[in-house]
């Protein structure tokens, strides 16, 4: 009978230990100074440190200024809210619409022509940008503002040619 009430009397005090753990355990996330507006894109002058209960951070929520600085507002976001994942993204260097130069480099050779970009992409993104010569719908890696390159994005074979698909 001894062993059984002390086993529940260590049970009893290592549950009530795990409850009873102090309710100001905070971390330090990155929160804005200023209000942003949408599509702006963050500096690091325009973050700080702000304590945060631990409860309140899950996986979503932005915890390092190097992780926002440089980032483009998807939403207008408030001062001193918390800031998540998904209200992030790269900027932009290539707008849906603009005009693009669409390069294809090949072992001694490399060709450039101009195309409108169908949709906007930021740095390494795959976008689809339209030659108006051909008309033809290709897909290409933004590797700068305004630039493209068309071609074989996996440098592999030659049925991932993307310059030469047909419709």
């Amino acid at each position: 009978m001894t062993i059984r009430i002390l086993a529940v009397l260590v049970f009893s005090i290592a549950a009530f230990s795990a409850f009873a753990a102090p309710a100001t355990s905070e971390i330090d996330i990155a929160v804005l100074k200023t209000d942003v507006a949408r599509g702006a894109v963050i500096a690091e002058e325009d973050l700080e440190y702000q304590p945060l209960p631990l409860a309140r951070a899950n996986a979503s929520v932005v915890r390092a200024i190097s992780d926002v600085a440089g980032k483009e507002a998807r939403r207008a976001l408030k001062a001193g809210e918390l800031i998540r994942t998904s209200d992030l993204k790269r900027p932009a260097m290539v707008a849906k619409g603009s005009t693009v130069t669409m390069l294809f480099e090949a072992p001694g050779m490399r060709l450039t022509s101009t195309g409108r970009a169908l949709t906007e992409g930021a740095e390494g993104e795959t976008i689809t940008v339209l030659n108006p010569t051909s008309f033809r719908k290709v897909e290409a890696l933004v590797i700068k503002p305004g630039t493209v390159r068309v071609g074989p994005l996996d440098g592999g074979s030659p049925g991932t040619n993307l310059a030469a698909r047909r419709p």
